[in-house]
């Protein structure tokens, strides 16, 4: 199932605003009682099944449903290194994703054991994640130069995307040096996270020199996820949690939020950032890309 995938210049995969399907036009009022039509994004579910064992019920925009599937069991801990997928079979009628290994997993075993005894296995893959995340080991070479940053900020809040078309969308983007390479959107950040990571595994991607980017705010659940997938770098327009901060630090992981501009703050892994652009230099963000919760640093 997997074959590498070359990941020079800009964008592999990136949003397409204009699938119909993934938007669609509804008609209302305004504050001035006048007739309006605006875009919103499309909400449909998706249950995932682990070979035989029906894991969970998402709700997405419907893109990408086999990265989606792939990256939440990766991120969740439920597909091993090791696991070899042999296929992944979507149904639009059904609403379905099934993804297939080549031996039963640890996963399904434990779940069956946890829904025996109490009806709820969260405990359990939270426990699981947890455990991974503190044996995870970033690399310490990796760099984030701030002429990057700068670079990759206007690229990405300039591309066209369903959040500039619709709004209520959150974006994540896979990033190498000043290079955006895989642009996802989806109603939960979470889901956007996971399809970059289905497409890491899918094609064979090396985490250790790349940049992860997000709109949404730096919670732990961010971390975690930036951590297990093995990337050493995570940004965001948005602001921070104590507890992300917290487990960035435990992590070794570099942490940087308020990415707006020429601005941006740093609450871990700073040795990491080369300054190698004055701030002056950098072109400020443009009001109509400008996102709810990107606060300006002080």
């Amino acid at each position: 199932m997997r074959s590498r995938q070359a990941v020079t210049g800009q964008y592999v995969l990136k949003p397409n605003p204009l699938d119909p399907k993934l938007s669609t036009s509804v008609q209302g009022i305004d504050q001035n009682g006048e007739a309006v039509e605006t875009r919103v994004v499309t909400e449909k579910p998706l249950t995932l099944f682990l070979n035989r064992q029906e894991v969970v019920t998402m709700m997405t925009i419907g893109d990408h449903p086999d990265l989606l599937a792939v990256g939440y069991l990766k991120n969740q801990n439920m597909l091993a290194d090791d696991d070899v997928i042999t296929e992944i079979e979507y149904d639009d009628d059904l609403e379905v994703v099934v993804v297939r290994t080549q031996r039963e997993t640890d996963f399904e075993e434990k779940l069956k054991k946890k829904v025996r005894t109490s009806g709820c296995a969260q405990g359990t893959v939270f426990g699981d994640i947890m455990e991974g995340f503190e044996t995870v080991a970033l690399p310490k070479e990796a760099r984030l130069k701030t002429s990057w940053l700068y670079a990759l900020s206007k690229t990405i809040n300039t591309t066209p995307s369903l959040y500039l078309e619709a709004g209520a969308i959150h974006g994540c983007v896979l990033c190498k040096q000043d290079n955006a390479l895989v642009y996802m959107e989806d109603v939960g950040r979470h889901n956007a996270v996971d399809k970059i990571a289905g497409w890491m595994v899918l094609n064979d991607v090396p985490a250790h020199d790349k940049i992860f980017y997000t709109t949404g705010r730096l919670t732990s659940e961010m971390v975690i996820k930036t951590v297990m997938m093995g990337i050493p770098i995570l940004v965001s327009r948005s602001g921070f949690t104590a507890w992300g901060v917290e487990l960035a630090r435990k992590a070794g992981l570099t942490l940087i939020g308020r990415a707006k501009g020429k601005r941006f703050v740093a609450l871990s892994g700073a040795e990491r950032i080369e300054f190698d652009m004055d701030p002056s230099l950098a072109s400020e963000e443009p009001d109509k890309v400008k996102r709810k919760g990107s606060v300006p640093a002080e």
